[in-house]
């Protein structure tokens, strides 16, 4: 059987490689997977795809009329995926709901540590001989509020992290969240605003979460919070979060995702002209983190994340029932 592995990165063929199992052939494409790329799906029966691939109702239309039949989502999210086309089509889709959620969590934290004490930029100081401490003063996060927007696996991993630090957690989330008894305090997402030093967002990207941070959700945050994203792009409305910003309302900003990332993350553009300009107006400011889109990126996780996607493949294969899928073939 062979699987179109599309925004295929040189890692990704490391892990899938390892995970691949026998009579299955990987065909790696670094391209990402649009209407114009179907074609390379060619002859296969499934695709696997990332979180930038575009898997609307013409491109699933199109790879169903190629023969693939299994779509296979090497990450948690399913923003990108048309449910109701692919239903319509009876495709079998899969994800992998959690993947050493610890993983995206300390990256929450390494975010918040260099952007707090300027480690980035002591770094660059340092290197050229420059030993000054004027502009890297931070704070200690010891006795500080963080506020968890999301207590899924990732969320009660960072709150957890938090926790430990010594800082005060809040968590807002419309589901229970028995596990974090002891670690975090129950609030509404205004309350949570309201009171955070610093807000972490680790929610799925839906249509009541998409610019969930907006002009008024900033104003309700305490002045000079910080603010922290390696979720999805899509729950920052990033116009707004820049005003914020030049007001001075919103203190310092440290994502791992950007709404319109796809043209950007998991390529080299260090030669290119980024037209971006709403990126390009975010990169002005020094007190704005970006990395990108590197949050999952450990040895752990890679080694799940591959376990996993073809496990799924395997129970489409088999029609053996399986708990990662979004979709069945039946």
């Amino acid at each position: 059987m062979k699987i179109a592995v599309y925004s295929a990165q040189p890692y990704d063929r490391r892990f899938l490689d390892e995970a691949r199992a026998p009579g299955t052939e990987a065909l790696y494409f670094s391209d990402r997977l649009d209407l114009d790329t179907v074609p390379l799906a060619q002859g296969c029966s499934a695709v696997c795809v990332f979180v930038n691939d575009q898997l609307d109702a013409p491109v699933l239309e199109a790879l169903h009329a190629l023969g693939v039949r299994a779509v296979l989502l090497r990450c948690a999210g399913f923003n990108n995926v048309d449910l109701q086309a692919a239903a319509r089509l009876k495709l079998f889709v899969a994800r992998v709901p959690a993947y050493a959620p610890e993983a995206v969590a300390e990256h929450a934290l390494a975010l918040v540590m260099t952007l707090n004490r300027r480690t980035h930029r002591a770094y660059a100081r340092v290197r050229e001989g420059n030993f000054a401490l004027d502009g890297l003063l931070g704070m200690t996060l010891h006795g500080k509020t963080v506020g968890i927007v999301g207590a899924g696996q990732i969320g009660a991993a960072a709150a957890r992290i938090f926790h430990g630090m010594g800082c005060k957690v809040l968590v807002s989330d419309p589901a229970p969240t028995p596990q974090l008894q002891g670690v975090a305090e129950r609030t509404s997402l205004d309350e949570l605003l309201a009171q955070s030093d610093i807000v972490s967002l680790h929610c799925p990207l839906l249509d009541a979460t998409r610019h969930m941070i907006n002009t008024t959700s900033l104003a309700r945050m305490k002045r000079g919070a910080m603010l922290v994203n390696t979720s999805r792009g899509g729950l920052i409305d990033t116009a707004a979060v820049i005003e914020a910003l030049k007001s001075g309302q919103l203190g310092a900003l440290a994502i791992d995702v950007y709404e319109q990332e796809s043209t950007l993350f998991f390529h080299d553009h260090s030669s290119d002209i980024i037209t971006d300009d709403v990126f390009q107006r975010l990169m002005t400011f020094p007190n704005v983190l970006v990395t990108g889109h590197q949050g999952f990126f450990t040895i752990e996780a890679m080694r799940e994340i591959a376990a996993v996607t073809f496990a799924n493949l395997a129970c489409f294969l088999q029609g053996s029932p399986c708990a990662n899928a979004l979709l069945t073939s039946g």
